[in-house]
């Protein structure tokens, strides 16, 4: 005798749908895939999903968000790059430990509006916000990052909000690894100005 199948209910359709984005949704794209607002209520206070950030939902079956901060970011401001000290930390670059996360905005995109984690906004201008994009996968959520290059580079031209000793640390950093790109960081530092500032401190590493 054939077993009878039970009819799917709202809340398995929606725990279907959220599986089929990765385990992560945010309320917009729930909405248009024919998720009703209720659902997501519902799972979330059945500890079926946990909420990342305002609008943003992930099963809670998955392990542990290793960089909650960043995946939340990545979720709610997807156009952001991380950078700065965020990128230096992300990059182990710095013995830092970020309180906010530094983002890059294109000069004229509107300010997010996100309740958390708390952000800094910086504004690029358009050809230095585009250079030295990374991305990288962080609990199946990318994450876009500047490049241990581009990073140092937008220090030394932040360096008067940072402090000198935070980008000469980062630059020691570093120098300890195996590859030490200086045409790379150059091109980066003539990109963002500050070219000549970093030609000395360069000198005496090479």
């Amino acid at each position: 005798m054939n077993k009878i199948s039970r009819p799917q209910t709202a809340t398995d359709k929606a725990l279907r749908i959220i599986k089929k984005h990765s385990g992560v949704i945010r309320t917009s794209e729930a909405l248009k895939a024919g998720i009703h607002p209720r659902v997501l209520y519902f799972l979330r206070d059945h500890g079926k999903i946990e909420q990342v950030s305002l609008g943003v939902y992930r099963l809670s079956e998955l392990p542990p968000i290793s960089n909650p901060d960043l995946v939340a970011v990545a979720l709610r401001i997807p156009r952001a790059v991380i950078c700065l000290v965020s990128a230096l930390s992300f990059h182990h670059l710095t013995t830092q430990i970020p309180h906010e996360v530094a983002i890059a905005l294109a000069r004229g995109t509107e300010t997010p509006r996100i309740d958390f984690p708390p952000i800094s906004v910086h504004r690029f201008a358009e050809a230095a916000f585009h250079a030295g994009i990374e991305k990288h996968e962080i609990d199946g959520v990318v994450i876009r990052v500047y490049s241990p290059e581009k990073t140092i580079a937008d220090c030394f031209k932040f360096r008067n909000k940072l402090g000198m000793d935070v980008v000469l640390e980062a630059l020691k950093f570093y120098k300890a690894r195996s590859q030490f790109k200086v045409d790379e960081l150059l091109r980066y530092g003539h990109m963002c100005r500050v070219a000549n500032i970093m030609k000395p401190y360069l000198e005496t590493m090479v």
